[in-house]
């Protein structure tokens, strides 16, 4: 088989579908493997680390398309690259289609196989979500301080607090890969932290791992509506396996919590669980609603490119 990776598009998506390792993996079964030109700078990979690996670099994103019968991506297919899909061809990526109508239709007008890395299972999981939703965990937490500092719009608050000053206040709408790692780098950056969940024994696991730190609650609109009014940074982490996320977050909700709060989605690539949710990107990552800051970029893994490949 011939293996194409073009180069990614996405505004600041800085990450490629395969390292050294895997092309040696792949061409070890006899496949040719065929990668973009520059493909891999972003994440600290050369061409010359793919060639020494045994892939054939090619100049274009045009030629990758055409002459591979499977092509290996991070993120789905944007605008441009519709017209470079075929019939017969398989595509391996990220897709999130509850999201995207319009990359769902070129989809299947293309005739092309696509496979969703989000929608593999083995025994129940998700392993090829699974890292890239421990990454954007960790992430939405550390954004999530940074545009509480008041240049950035935010309340001014510092996260861990200091001696006298009380932490901020975090509140973790899922407690699933997402948000579980969210709360581990508030914890550790000494916030006050909360997790919702309506899974009893999810809650459970992490109030025994994490012997109380973590408070943990049952998921109910009226207590979700009582902590995030109180909240500093709201983070929603919330999975429907294979559908659109649920609205947890209502626009009068937000009206009523704390003027310069913050709200990170990890939940947009599935469309987002907070009312007023719209993607953004690593370029212009935030917007306000009422007096709280909104971030919602679809692709947080790609701001930490060395780790996320």
């Amino acid at each position: 088989m011939i293996v194409g990776v073009p180069k990614e598009i996405k505004v600041h998506e800085s990450r490629v579908a395969i390292t050294p390792e895997g092309v040696s993996e792949f061409v070890a079964l006899g496949h040719t493997v065929l990668i973009e030109d520059g493909a891999g700078l972003g994440s600290a990979i050369t061409n010359g680390d793919f060639v020494a690996a045994g892939a054939v670099i090619v100049d274009t994103a045009d030629q990758v398309w055409q002459q591979s019968e499977m092509i290996l991506k991070v993120k789905e297919p944007i605008e441009i690259e519709y017209s470079r899909m075929k019939r017969g061809q398989i595509l391996f990526t990220y897709l999130h289609l509850a999201a995207s109508r319009a990359c769902t239709d070129a989809i299947i007008a293309s005739g092309s196989t696509a496979i969703a890395y989000e929608t593999v299972e083995v025994n129940g999981s998700l392993p090829l979500l699974a890292p890239m939703s421990e990454v954007a965990g960790r992430l939405a937490t550390q954004v999530g301080a940074t545009a509480l500092q008041k240049p950035n719009g935010g309340r001014g608050v510092l996260l861990g607090g200091v001696p006298g000053v009380a932490p901020g206040r975090v509140v973790i709408i899922g407690a699933g890969v997402a948000g579980l790692n969210a709360a581990v780098i508030a914890v550790g950056m000494g916030a006050e932290v909360t997790v919702f969940d309506r899974s009893i024994s999810r809650l459970a696991f992490i109030d025994t791992v994490y012997a109380g730190r973590i408070r943990t609650l049952v998921a109910s609109a009226h207590a979700i509506e009582r902590e995030v009014r109180l909240a500093d940074l709201v983070i929603g982490a919330v999975l429907v396996h294979g559908a659109k996320a649920p609205k947890l977050v209502s626009n009068a909700l937000v009206k009523s919590m704390k003027h310069g709060s913050v709200l990170v989605d990890i939940a947009i690539d599935q469309g987002g669980c907070f009312e007023d949710s719209r993607p953004t990107t690593h370029a212009e990552p935030t917007y306000m609603v009422h007096d709280s800051v909104f971030y919602c970029v679809a692709n947080m893994p790609g701001a930490v490119p060395v780790a996320s490949t």
